[in-house]
């Protein structure tokens, strides 16, 4: 369950939350190891953060190839589970004290449910054991899963053995779960932040629809003392569902989602998730991007080109940047921007031969679509989830010797144009072939529907080229770069629009961005990017064009030799293949085409209008998404529940900050974050800190290109590294920063570098100039100390030595003045000493109102067991934290 707003009893947004905080955040399964095996369940107990609520899921175990789970839907106290599990632990146990029979015993701990398999056997559990926060969106953690286990649920007496199972489990294996999947306890990655934010604008009259609750939530002790609940302390919580086109663990948990409680349900994404810490003057910004990647059609570069009949890409990835300013954290009082662009392959029937061996296969249009029907599905789901204008950002070559990547543009601008002849043309579909400097031209005025509380995106830019992975990615990053300058004009930090290259926020988004291009490279093309953002901008060192080398022939091989062995572990993944007795395997099949093609296993019984291509209502709402509109449709798909407001659900406080356990600063990931004040900005801090001011390359404080496979170990290097070494040449920092061969050589340019030259004597007659850890006097405070201070300094400097020292001197007329006419409240600083040079003063403390010191005396006599009378108001004070603690 994912709880998309708070509000209170006015319909007032406060926050937004999850049903319950951190479901299964400290989830473990408990299982029999004793002698005899008399227990024949495992039992998962799942609880939140503070380890005050618990939920008990039992899981049979005697039979072989179904599932069987009950889930009782009763929230236990954590003496409640401890007495639970103590009697299964005594009742399991083949003799008391018997040597050996250990009754109930933990066999895993777990951060969450990934979901449940089965392939000829019985049933898996999949199990979150490791998990690592990667950002945080106004309270709310991402986490990134970095392990995982797997458990085999039936009993091995009943287990029935089949030669083949062993294979498919180490099929679904490939599928790394370690590498770039997400999840959150409390927000929705699957939505975009302004999706999330949207429900606030519901009336509060559809909110107060939710369903009765049951005895056991409404239960209250104090119902026969005739009090009545106060108004104010309504919440209300929605809970939608998630997109399931990018949610990757949906078919593995559809099996138990109507079992069990939807706090269980925990969803995952796949794709990129990375934030970074912006720093102007000390008011910190959070950058973060969000790369989600669709489980539609999924697979790698050669096996899953175009589209396929339910109009979904290859390749496709919602790309979402959000800043936020990081001062304040709530999403109620804290300001948010976000903008959305989305990738993905050319929406047609085509593909490429891989077996010629080519390093450019030739491309293919594998079926003829004269009235656009692949294209019409396509751009509907994205005239429903994003609105209008849909612009097309085509990087496909349109001018070449030899016709091949041309036969794309043809079809494509020959599909656009027959699908805009039916839209409105205030809601056409914009084509924009390759001209980087005609698009960025374009922004020049601000798009969006306003709305009281901002103005929201609609329409998104889509880019494609023919892979979507280099090009694509430098043309993102330049259209993120100029809505950047918006996001920080409209929060009002930067004066204009406009964002210089070379700057320190540059570099911060840059890299971050070629993180991302580098993950989305890996997952897709099988390397990492082999054209960079310096690439296209003609700035790349001649050690890029070696690694570029690299980089193509590390995606040929993995093209060649591990796609297929890819492409079956994402189908097993996903459920589009699903293994069965008396089926063919899936290692047998000559080709997945028709598992990704609906169409060709049976036919369609209704037939879509070659004119009216769009979904019903859709046109009615544009240009704003149909998906964020106040529809019947879409309120079926909310759950409203309603909360008291004292209650930790939706306590954002103690969420984020933890305070029942001990923190440890080398711990917390707002100070292990990139940031650019230490990672970007030079060290010389004479010179502008702004990260606004365009540097020369020597003054760069790091490259922006780093060694991706370790700055994940370098931000962990942070915590405790105390010193670093001194930086390498200019040369060798081009060198390192731009290695994406992925060693498990350490970063050393990522970790902090604060290094310069000082000079250093030679036992010699001669001094030498070396270079140490030792920063000089003029690169620390931006001045020579040894130079002669002018007459202006050493003015200002008098001054300020006078104020100090006659800031205590009083003559006797001013104290006299003062004692007598002296303010309430403030305190009276009295000079007793017999020398005038001291500083000894006598403090007269402030007076206090009575309210104060009878507060004070009731306090005193409570200690001494003497008890004030109770009024109305402490009952309901009381009756409340009594529901909210025990109920």
């Amino acid at each position: 369950m994912v709880l998309q707003e708070c509000v209170d009893h006015r319909g007032h947004f406060t926050d937004i939350n999850a049903g319950w905080s951190v479901k299964v955040l400290d989830a473990h399964i408990s299982r029999n190891s004793g002698l005899y095996r008399k227990l024949q369940r495992y039992f998962l107990v799942g609880s939140n953060h503070a380890e005050t609520k618990y939920r008990v899921l039992k899981i049979d175990r005697t039979e072989p190839t179904d599932l069987v789970i009950i889930d009782d839907k009763h929230v236990y106290t954590q003496q409640e589970v401890r007495e639970l599990l103590g009697r299964l632990d005594l009742g399991n146990r083949t003799k008391i004290g018997q040597k050996g029979s250990s009754g109930l015993s933990r066999a895993v701990s777990a951060f969450g449910v990934v979901g449940f398999v089965r392939f000829l056997e019985g049933y898996y559990i999949v199990l979150i054991t490791k998990r690592r926060k990667m950002a945080d969106i106004g309270g709310h953690a991402i986490y990134k899963i970095e392990d995982t286990n797997m458990i085999y649920i039936p009993n091995d007496s009943v287990r029935v053995t089949h030669p083949d199972e062993a294979r498919y489990l180490r099929i679904f294996q490939n599928v790394d779960l370690s590498s770039n999947f997400y999840f959150s306890y409390s927000y929705d990655l699957s939505h975009s932040l302004q999706y999330n934010l949207t429900i606030l604008r519901m009336p509060l009259e559809i909110l107060k629809t939710e369903t009765t609750p049951t005895r056991q939530e409404s239960f209250d002790i104090f119902e026969d003392e005739g009090l009545t609940t106060q108004g104010g302390s309504g919440v209300f919580g929605i809970c939608s569902e998630p997109y399931k086109k990018y949610v990757w663990n949906g078919q593995l948990l559809d099996i138990v989602k109507n079992t069990v409680h939807h706090d269980w349900l925990l969803y995952v994404i796949h794709g990129f998730c990375g934030q970074s810490k912006l720093l102007i003057y000390g008011r910190p910004v959070y950058v973060t991007l969000i790369a989600r990647r669709s489980s539609k059609f999924a697979g790698t570069r050669f096996l899953k080109r175009g589209a396929n009949s339910e109009g979904d890409v290859a390749n496709e990835v919602e790309t979402e940047q959000i800043l936020c300013d990081a001062s304040v954290m709530s999403f109620s009082a804290g300001s948010y921007s976000s903008y959305v662009q989305v990738r993905g392959s050319v929406p047609l029937y085509w593909s490429q031969d891989i077996s010629t061996m080519m390093p450019k296969p030739p491309i293919t249009l594998d079926q003829a679509d004269p009235f656009a029907h692949i294209a019409a599905l396509h751009f509907d789901q994205m005239l429903q989830r994003f609105g209008s204008p849909i612009i097309i950002l085509n990087l496909v070559k349109e001018r070449e010797k030899r016709k091949h990547e041309r036969i794309l543009s043809e079809e494509l601008v020959g599909a656009v144009t027959y699908l805009n002849q039916f839209l409105p043309p205030e809601h056409a579909i914009v084509y924009i072939p390759w001209d980087m400097a005609k698009y960025t031209k374009r922004w020049n005025e601000l798009g969006g529907f306003v709305v009281p509380t901002g103005r929201l995106q609609t329409g998104v830019l889509r880019t494609n080229c023919v892979d979507c992975l280099d090009r694509t990615n430098t043309a993102q990053f330049m259209v993120g770069k100029c809505a950047l300058a918006y996001q920080l004009y409209s929060l009002g930090l930067i004066d204009k629009p406009n964002l210089q290259f070379d700057t320190d926020a540059v570099r911060l988004f840059e890299e971050l961005y070629e993180d991302h291009g580098d993950t989305l490279s890996l997952q897709y093309g099988g390397s990492q990017l082999v054209h960079r953002v310096k690439t296209y901008r003609k700035i790349a060192p001649w050690t890029q064009h070696s690694k570029d080398i690299m980089q193509t022939l590390s995606r040929y091989y993995s093209n060649a030799f591990s796609d297929a062995d890819r492409q079956d572990s994402i189908n097993v993944f996903l459920g589009v293949f699903q293994p069965a007795e008396g089926k063919p395997h899936l290692w047998e099949l000559p080709t997945d085409f028709y598992l990704h093609h609906k169409n060709t296993m049976s036919l369609s019984q209704t037939r879509r209008s070659y004119t009216y291509w769009w979904t019903r209502g859709v046109l009615n709402h544009l240009p704003l998404p149909y998906d964020e509109v106040t529809c019947t449709e879409n309120i079926g798909k909310l759950i409203v529940k309603k909360f008291h407001k004292y209650e930790e659900e939706i306590d954002i406080h103690n969420e984020f900050f933890r305070p029942y356990e001990l923190s440890s600063f080398d711990d917390t990931f707002c100070l292990a974050m990139t940031n650019s004040i230490r990672d970007f900005m030079p060290k010389n801090v004479g010179i502008d800190p702004s990260p606004f001011t365009v540097r020369k390359p020597d003054e760069t404080g790091k490259s922006v290109v780093g060694n991706k496979s370790n700055r994940e170990e370098t931000v962990l290097q942070r915590k405790t590294a105390a010193s670093a070494p001194p930086p390498p040449s200019e040369e060798a920092v081009s060198s390192s920063s731009e290695d994406d061969s992925g060693t498990d050589k350490e970063d050393e340019g990522a970790v902090s570098q604060r290094s310069t030259p000082v000079k250093i004597a030679d036992t010699g007659d001669n001094i030498k100039i070396t270079e140490n850890i030792v920063q000089s006097m003029k690169d620390i405070y931006g001045i020579n100390l040894s130079d002669v201070p002018s007459e202006d300094d050493l003015t200002i400097y008098t001054r300020f030595v006078q104020l100090g020292q006659n800031q205590h001197k009083q003559d006797k007329s001013s104290q006299q003045l003062c004692s007598k006419h002296h303010l309430d409240g403030v305190i009276n600083i009295i000079h007793i000493s017999s020398f005038s040079q001291d500083n000894i003063y006598e403090v007269q403390p402030p007076k206090v109102d009575k309210k104060s010191i009878d507060i004070f005396h009731a306090h005193i006599q409570a200690g001494r067991g003497i008890m004030q009378p109770l009024v109305k108001e402490d009952i309901l004070m009381y009756r409340e934290y009594i529901r909210n603690r025990y109920m």
